[in-house]
């Protein structure tokens, strides 16, 4: 799919005035469309010309119907082979020679470096989004030593380096990395109109729970399902539900486990609205370097108290005994204590702190802030 650059707009007058173009760097269209999508149509809805760079995904089509063109980026996440990373940093300056944007977004680690490299030569405005330090940066390392260096080079020039949490901001302070550039958001937001308040559904024939993430040791499967598997023996009305993409080490241990109606396994689920409808609480019990989980913000959002760990990521989203729980990480003993507490409330009380967690994310995680934020960096960046 080739991008079609439209690069000016009619006014009013009748004269040709050219449009402000803004390039988005990503790693993935998942991520792209489910959590940036307002803020693209935004921009769009504003005059702005918007060029996405990602890898190709089933969402893109969506996004381009939206009124963005799309460049086709082809980069391995997880890949370590030097050459290959010069290769994305020198397409990086190729399409940006071509297009000349205005200003650039990045998101995830290589987006946001690479990318700002490559906007370091022709003094492009950069605005980076730390969505999580992720394992590499959080652990320390040779490899931590070399992602610090080029977060140092990358964003010597910087325009602003917006955090989800202030544990990961304070990580950069630390590192003297772009300090004066830092900016905290609530995450990425949650559109409280698309996660509305849902009604709490009844508790007279079973107590449901969830775990909606990524199958993998880091967000906290392991401790799930120990917890779910002491918990259906002791109190057999309830039932412990699993929805996510499942990496290959845990595919036979979830067949064993649903299989013995431990979990109810659903695989990959695009609409967790329909979830959360009938379940009464969501367990995260992630230790991954998040940077704010959205998982919990849509819980949050739908009237569903949380479960999650006490770390930078996921404790800003709970007030513990308010609107959920916090556990301590890596502890399966805490987190069955903590279902435990919840299962022993009344329906009243479960249903209450639903209530105060939609508030919670009215008040602190509405995604027009974040918005709001991006808008005000156009606003900083040099333009005529």
């Amino acid at each position: 799919m080739k991008p079609k650059l439209k690069l000016s707009l009619k006014t009013p007058q009748g004269r040709y005035k050219m449009k402000k173009k803004i390039l988005i760097l990503a790693n993935h269209d998942v991520g792209l469309y489910n959590f940036r999508k307002e803020l693209l149509e935004n921009l769009i809805a504003e005059g702005y010309d918007v060029f996405i760079s990602c890898p190709p995904g089933e969402n893109i089509e969506k996004l381009v119907k939206s009124g963005c063109k799309y460049l086709e980026t082809e980069f391995n996440r997880h890949g370590k082979n030097p050459i290959n990373e010069l290769k994305l940093i020198n397409y990086y300056r190729k399409i940006m020679t071509k297009i000349q944007p205005d200003i650039i977004f990045g998101y995830t680690i290589k987006p946001n470096i690479y990318g700002a490299i490559a906007a370091k030569k022709d003094n492009i405005p950069f605005v980076a989004n730390i969505t999580g330090l992720g394992t590499a940066v959080e652990n320390s390392g040779i490899l931590q030593k070399i992602l610090i260096q080029m977060y140092k080079f990358a964003f010597s020039n910087i325009q602003t380096v917006f955090f989800q949490n202030k544990e990961n901001s304070q990580f950069f302070i630390d590192h003297n990395i772009a300090v004066e550039k830092h900016e905290l958001l609530p995450g990425s937001g949650v559109n409280l109109d698309f996660f509305y308040l849902q009604d709490y559904p009844s508790t007279d024939e079973t107590i449901d729970f969830v775990f909606i993430s990524r199958i993998m040791k880091e967000k906290g499967i392991d401790q799930y399902l120990k917890a779910a598997n002491y918990i259906t023996i002791k109190y057999p009305y309830t039932r412990f539900h699993v929805c996510g993409f499942c990496e290959e080490e845990y595919e036979d241990i979830l067949e064993e486990y649903h299989n013995k109606g431990v979990i109810i396994y659903h695989g990959m689920v695009n609409n967790i609205r329909g979830i959360l409808k009938t379940t009464h609480c969501t367990i995260h019990p992630t230790y991954y370097p998040e940077g704010l989980s959205n998982v919990l913000l849509e819980s949050a959002a739908s009237g569903r108290p949380i479960i999650s760990t006490d770390r930078s990521g996921t404790r800003e989203t709970i007030d513990d005994g308010v609107n959920g729980y916090l556990v301590e990480q890596k502890n399966e003993k805490d987190l069955i204590e903590k279902i435990e507490k919840f299962i022993g409330l009344s329906f009243e009380n479960k249903k209450t702190m639903g209530l105060a967690g939609r508030k919670k994310v009215e008040r602190e995680f509405d995604r027009k802030i974040v918005i709001k934020k991006y808008m005000e960096q156009l606003e900083e960046g040099a333009y005529d």
